[in-house]
Protein backbone atom coordinates (compact mmCIF):
# COMPACT_ATOMS: atom_id res chain seq x y z
CA UNK A 1 0.00 0.00 0.00
CA UNK A 2 1.36 3.21 -0.81
CA UNK A 3 0.82 5.37 2.62
CA UNK A 4 1.90 9.00 0.72
CA UNK A 5 -1.12 8.46 -2.15
CA UNK A 6 -3.55 7.44 0.35
CA UNK A 7 -2.23 10.67 3.06
CA UNK A 8 -3.15 12.69 -0.16
CA UNK A 9 -6.47 11.29 -1.29
CA UNK A 10 -7.61 11.60 2.98
CA UNK A 11 -6.84 15.47 2.55
CA UNK A 12 -8.10 16.07 -0.91
CA UNK A 13 -11.37 14.02 -0.30
CA UNK A 14 -12.08 13.86 3.55
CA UNK A 15 -10.19 17.10 4.59
CA UNK A 16 -10.88 19.91 2.15
CA UNK A 17 -14.15 19.08 0.71
CA UNK A 18 -15.49 19.45 4.43
CA UNK A 19 -13.77 23.33 4.27
CA UNK A 20 -10.74 22.85 5.94
CA UNK A 21 -8.66 25.63 3.91
CA UNK A 22 -6.30 26.73 7.05
CA UNK A 23 -2.84 25.99 4.46
CA UNK A 24 -0.89 25.05 8.23
CA UNK A 25 -3.54 22.41 9.31
CA UNK A 26 -3.92 20.60 5.47
CA UNK A 27 0.01 20.62 5.55
CA UNK A 28 0.52 19.15 8.78
CA UNK A 29 -2.38 16.31 8.03
CA UNK A 30 -0.04 15.96 4.77
CA UNK A 31 3.04 15.47 6.62
CA UNK A 32 2.57 13.26 9.63
CA UNK A 33 2.16 9.67 8.64
CA UNK A 34 -1.12 8.51 10.23
CA UNK A 35 -0.47 4.52 9.82
CA UNK A 36 2.42 5.14 12.08
CA UNK A 37 0.50 5.56 14.74
CA UNK A 38 -1.34 2.31 14.74
CA UNK A 39 -0.54 -1.09 15.22
CA UNK A 40 1.05 -3.38 11.96
CA UNK A 41 -2.60 -4.98 11.65
CA UNK A 42 -4.39 -1.87 11.01
CA UNK A 43 -1.85 0.06 9.20
CA UNK A 44 -3.95 -0.47 5.70
CA UNK A 45 -7.36 1.18 8.03
CA UNK A 46 -4.96 4.42 8.72
CA UNK A 47 -6.52 6.23 6.00
CA UNK A 48 -10.49 5.39 6.29
CA UNK A 49 -13.14 8.00 6.99
CA UNK A 50 -14.05 6.60 10.11
CA UNK A 51 -12.96 6.31 14.18
CA UNK A 52 -10.59 3.72 13.96
CA UNK A 53 -10.77 0.98 17.41
CA UNK A 54 -7.13 0.89 18.01
CA UNK A 55 -7.55 -0.42 21.75
CA UNK A 56 -10.64 -2.88 22.57
CA UNK A 57 -12.67 -2.38 25.66
CA UNK A 58 -11.65 -4.38 28.93
CA UNK A 59 -12.69 -5.25 32.42
CA UNK A 60 -10.68 -2.18 33.50
CA UNK A 61 -11.43 -0.01 30.55
CA UNK A 62 -13.97 1.81 27.41
CA UNK A 63 -12.62 1.23 24.17
CA UNK A 64 -10.32 3.77 22.75
CA UNK A 65 -10.10 5.61 19.12
CA UNK A 66 -8.03 7.19 16.40
CA UNK A 67 -10.63 10.38 15.63
CA UNK A 68 -11.62 10.11 12.19
CA UNK A 69 -9.41 12.35 9.56
CA UNK A 70 -12.44 15.30 9.24
CA UNK A 71 -13.59 16.26 12.27
CA UNK A 72 -10.10 16.33 13.90
CA UNK A 73 -8.88 18.35 11.07
CA UNK A 74 -12.01 20.71 11.89
CA UNK A 75 -11.41 21.06 15.16
CA UNK A 76 -7.54 21.72 14.76
CA UNK A 77 -8.86 24.58 12.40
CA UNK A 78 -11.36 26.11 14.50
CA UNK A 79 -9.27 26.49 17.79
CA UNK A 80 -6.40 28.10 15.49
CA UNK A 81 -3.70 27.29 16.99
CA UNK A 82 -0.31 29.11 16.50
CA UNK A 83 3.70 28.59 16.56
CA UNK A 84 3.72 30.41 20.53
CA UNK A 85 0.88 28.25 21.43
CA UNK A 86 1.55 25.82 24.01
CA UNK A 87 -1.21 23.13 23.95
CA UNK A 88 -2.55 20.54 26.56
CA UNK A 89 -4.04 17.42 24.58
CA UNK A 90 -6.65 15.19 26.73
CA UNK A 91 -6.94 11.72 25.88
CA UNK A 92 -4.02 11.75 23.64
CA UNK A 93 -3.89 8.06 22.82
CA UNK A 94 -2.03 6.29 19.82
CA UNK A 95 -0.52 10.40 19.51
CA UNK A 96 -1.86 11.10 16.13
CA UNK A 97 -3.41 14.31 17.22
CA UNK A 98 -0.63 15.70 19.14
CA UNK A 99 1.79 14.87 16.48
CA UNK A 100 -0.56 16.77 14.11
CA UNK A 101 -0.42 19.60 17.10
CA UNK A 102 2.71 19.25 17.29
CA UNK A 103 3.88 20.83 13.54
CA UNK A 104 1.50 23.83 14.54
CA UNK A 105 2.06 25.01 17.96
CA UNK A 106 5.40 25.78 20.41
CA UNK A 107 4.85 22.90 22.38
CA UNK A 108 2.43 19.85 23.07
CA UNK A 109 1.64 18.42 26.62
CA UNK A 110 -0.50 15.08 26.20
CA UNK A 111 -2.45 13.28 28.84
CA UNK A 112 -4.05 10.08 29.13
CA UNK A 113 -4.63 7.39 31.81
CA UNK A 114 -4.11 4.11 30.12
CA UNK A 115 -0.37 3.71 30.23
CA UNK A 116 0.03 1.40 27.39
CA UNK A 117 -0.85 4.03 25.18
CA UNK A 118 1.07 6.52 26.61
CA UNK A 119 3.92 4.17 26.19
CA UNK A 120 2.66 3.77 22.36
CA UNK A 121 3.07 7.69 22.17
CA UNK A 122 5.81 8.53 23.33
CA UNK A 123 7.68 5.69 21.16
CA UNK A 124 6.32 7.45 18.12
CA UNK A 125 7.10 10.71 18.98
CA UNK A 126 10.42 9.61 19.54
CA UNK A 127 10.96 7.42 16.51
CA UNK A 128 9.52 10.19 14.01
CA UNK A 129 11.15 13.16 15.71
CA UNK A 130 8.18 14.92 16.97
CA UNK A 131 10.78 16.24 20.11
CA UNK A 132 8.27 19.44 21.13
CA UNK A 133 6.17 16.63 22.37
CA UNK A 134 5.73 14.79 24.95
CA UNK A 135 3.12 12.63 27.08
CA UNK A 136 2.45 11.36 30.51
CA UNK A 137 0.09 9.07 32.39
CA UNK A 138 -2.78 11.42 34.58
CA UNK A 139 -6.20 11.04 35.25
CA UNK A 140 -8.50 12.73 31.85
CA UNK A 141 -10.61 15.11 33.97
CA UNK A 142 -7.41 16.82 35.79
CA UNK A 143 -5.60 17.88 32.86
CA UNK A 144 -2.00 18.69 34.10
CA UNK A 145 -1.87 21.28 35.67
CA UNK A 146 2.28 21.34 37.00
CA UNK A 147 2.87 22.72 33.09
CA UNK A 148 -0.35 25.36 32.43
CA UNK A 149 -1.15 27.57 31.74
CA UNK A 150 -2.08 26.71 28.55
CA UNK A 151 -3.06 28.55 25.20
CA UNK A 152 -4.63 25.70 24.11
CA UNK A 153 -6.05 22.54 25.27
CA UNK A 154 -7.55 19.81 22.56
CA UNK A 155 -9.95 17.59 24.17
CA UNK A 156 -9.26 14.54 21.96
CA UNK A 157 -12.73 12.76 21.88
CA UNK A 158 -16.51 13.64 22.76
CA UNK A 159 -17.47 14.31 26.37
CA UNK A 160 -20.64 15.37 28.29
CA UNK A 161 -19.16 18.14 29.84
CA UNK A 162 -16.32 19.54 30.45
CA UNK A 163 -14.98 19.93 34.54
CA UNK A 164 -13.93 23.73 36.08
CA UNK A 165 -10.15 21.91 36.54
CA UNK A 166 -9.46 22.11 32.75
CA UNK A 167 -10.81 25.54 32.24
CA UNK A 168 -8.81 27.04 35.01
CA UNK A 169 -5.50 25.62 33.39
CA UNK A 170 -6.10 28.26 30.26
CA UNK A 171 -4.24 31.07 30.06
CA UNK A 172 -5.94 34.15 30.00
CA UNK A 173 -7.24 34.70 26.33
CA UNK A 174 -6.68 30.84 25.88
CA UNK A 175 -9.32 28.36 24.31
CA UNK A 176 -10.33 24.68 24.77
CA UNK A 177 -11.83 22.97 21.65
CA UNK A 178 -14.01 20.00 22.59
CA UNK A 179 -16.97 17.81 20.99
CA UNK A 180 -19.50 17.99 23.75
CA UNK A 181 -22.38 16.27 23.94
CA UNK A 182 -23.65 12.18 22.56
CA UNK A 183 -23.92 10.69 19.22
CA UNK A 184 -25.27 12.73 16.79
CA UNK A 185 -26.25 15.46 18.57
CA UNK A 186 -23.03 16.67 19.66
CA UNK A 187 -21.35 20.06 18.89
CA UNK A 188 -18.14 21.16 18.70
CA UNK A 189 -17.35 23.68 21.34
CA UNK A 190 -15.05 26.39 22.00
CA UNK A 191 -14.52 28.19 25.29
CA UNK A 192 -12.33 31.10 25.94
CA UNK A 193 -11.22 32.77 28.65
CA UNK A 194 -11.72 35.78 29.56
CA UNK A 195 -10.28 36.72 33.26
CA UNK A 196 -12.32 34.32 35.78
CA UNK A 197 -15.38 33.90 33.03
CA UNK A 198 -15.59 31.07 29.78
CA UNK A 199 -17.58 32.17 27.51
CA UNK A 200 -19.05 29.02 24.97
CA UNK A 201 -19.08 29.33 21.19
CA UNK A 202 -21.04 26.24 19.46
CA UNK A 203 -19.86 24.88 15.80
CA UNK A 204 -20.22 22.37 13.74
CA UNK A 205 -22.31 19.17 14.51
CA UNK A 206 -20.00 16.24 15.19
CA UNK A 207 -20.19 12.49 15.93
CA UNK A 208 -17.09 11.14 17.74
CA UNK A 209 -15.95 8.39 19.94
CA UNK A 210 -16.20 9.24 23.87
CA UNK A 211 -13.00 9.89 25.87
CA UNK A 212 -13.63 7.80 29.12
CA UNK A 213 -14.31 9.65 32.50
CA UNK A 214 -16.54 12.58 30.88
CA UNK A 215 -20.01 11.22 31.39
CA UNK A 216 -22.51 13.68 33.76
CA UNK A 217 -23.65 11.10 36.58
CA UNK A 218 -27.05 10.27 36.34
CA UNK A 219 -29.65 12.34 38.48
CA UNK A 220 -32.11 10.59 40.71
CA UNK A 221 -35.28 10.61 39.82
CA UNK A 222 -38.31 10.10 41.47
Amino acid sequence: MNFETAREKMVECQIRTTDVTAHPVISAFLSVPREAFLPAKLKPLAYIDEDILVKPASADSPARYMMEPSPLAKLIQLVEVSKKDVVLVVGTGEGYAAAVLSLLAQSVVGIDNDEELVQSASDNFLELGYDNAAVVVGELTAGYPSEAPYDVIFVNGAVEYIPDALLEQLRDGGRLVCVEGVGNAARAKIYRRDGDVFPEFLSFNAAVKPLPGFAREKAFEF
